[in-house]
């Protein structure tokens, strides 16, 4: 079984787990006996290709002219008006400004028979126009490449549209996999509805979708309106090796409890900090620590500081790699209260460390981890007395630390990778 992958971010370069998982994914898939062609917008070069085979879009020619993405993948528009326009313009002068910035933003835009296009690989402010390119570079790859691959695997929005350019020119069967949807990132009502759009589209093209917990698969199956024959539930897990033997100096005597992930909205960190305060009020050996960055983190800071317990909560900024593992080891106490998470690594991490873990019943890996504590989100108060629970009652801490390191070494990706291996083999003829 040959697969060729479209990612974002392959380690050492990443963002968040996504990329994390594609490398645990490919490992898998090898061990499974299935090889990977894996796509991604910007590789730098010290990607480990020991398991699969890195291709960089960046150095891919367009052998397919289009002027728009129009052209290239049916009515789909990644055309967007900007918001510098003048605001006291009348109707018509406003009307001609915006024909003329449309205008502008198709002929950027426009790719070329034999052009390369030099990706970010980033979350910027282009995003979707490079998420429209990379589906022509992708589907350049896919031709290119069409007798080494027998199944097309398209991870999270950002990729599925390549995966549908690639499918459409070879006929090959996609699978995409849903590590998020729209309705994870925002509240409710709160959307990106540009992004929605892909997610549904990229779902309705695919033979099978793989979702990465039951919550998910509810989500794709009850918003997104996908038939729930073709919906496949395969749970994360994670890439241990390497990380055996880690020795650390602790700087403070008392307890730690950490927060690690993006500091966003669906990650729950201001929960995070009010349960912080309510244990702080019952007893004082105790740090918090929010590790990570994200739009929310300045409001993060003024929230700690109106509460009163600056003095006992530090912010680290982004980590990655060893830097993750260092802080998993300087903890006494792990915390991810996410308001939606559609599965969750950093609790499988932080358990395979020894590290008593909290999460939120909102979560996918609460599906699957029975020695983690679990808590709604929303409930501060639960939050707080299973912390002071793990600090002060050690018996429970090394009960928990025990039991949930050995539930998580048998949540290997090779096991994760038989299961899409059978998915793949289910839509290819």
């Amino acid at each position: 079984m040959r697969v060729l992958m479209f990612g974002w971010e392959f380690p050492p370069h990443i963002a968040g787990g996504l990329g994390t998982a594609c490398e645990g994914i490919v490992k898998g898939l090898a061990y499974n006996g299935v090889e990977t062609l894996f796509v991604m917008p910007s590789a730098s070069g010290d990607e480990d290709q020991t398991y699969t085979r890195i291709i960089n879009a960046s150095d891919v020619a367009v052998d397919t002219e289009s002027s728009t993405v129009d052209e290239f993948l049916g009515k789909v528009k990644f055309v967007h008006i900007g918001t510098n326009m003048i605001p006291y313009a009348d109707p018509e002068e406003f009307s001609r400004l915006v024909e003329e910035d449309r205008k502008r933003q198709i002929r950027d835009f426009k790719v070329s028979y034999g052009q390369k296009y030099k990706f970010s690989g980033k979350y910027g402010a282009n995003l979707m126009e490079e998420v429209a390119r990379y589906a022509m570079v992708g589907g350049t790859i896919a031709m290119q490449h069409k007798d080494e691959f027998d199944v097309i695997h398209a991870h999270d929005w950002l990729t599925y549209y390549a995966g549908i350019a690639a499918k459409e020119l070879t006929g090959k069967p996609l699978v995409i996999h849903v590590h998020a949807t729209s309705f994870d990132r925002g509240s409710a009502d709160n959307i990106d509805t540009r992004v929605f759009n892909i997610e549904k589209r990229g779902m309705l093209a695919a033979d099978r979708v793989i979702t990465v917990s039951d919550l998910t698969r509810g989500i794709v199956i009850n918003k997104y309106g996908i038939d729930p024959a073709k919906v496949v539930t395969v749970h994360n897990a994670v890439d241990f090796s390497g990380r055996e033997n880690l020795e650390v100096q602790r700087g403070v005597k008392e307890k730690v409890v950490t927060f690690l992930g993006r500091i966003t909205y669906q990650k729950g960190p201001e929960y995070f900090i009010e349960a912080a305060a309510k244990v702080l009020k019952r007893t004082k050996n105790v740090r918090f620590v929010m590790a990570g960055s994200g739009d929310m983190m300045n409001r993060c800071i003024r929230h700690a500081a109106r509460l009163g317990i600056s003095d006992r909560f530090h912010f680290t900024g982004f980590l990655r790699g060893v830097d993750v593992q260092k802080m998993f080891a300087l903890s006494d106490v792990y915390i991810m209260p996410s308001i939606s998470e559609p599965f969750g690594i950093s609790p499988l991490e932080a358990m395979r460390t020894g590290v008593p873990s909290i999460i939120s019943k909102q979560s996918g890996a609460a599906e699957i981890l029975k020695y983690a504590f679990k808590v709604d989100f929303w409930d501060v108060d639960a939050m707080a007395d299973d912390i002071y629970a793990l600090l002060h009652y050690p018996a429970l801490a090394d009960f928990s630390a025990k039991e949930g390191f050995d539930e998580v070494n048998a949540l290997k990706w090779n096991g994760a990778t038989a299961k899409m291996k059978k998915v793949y083999e289910s839509v290819v003829k």
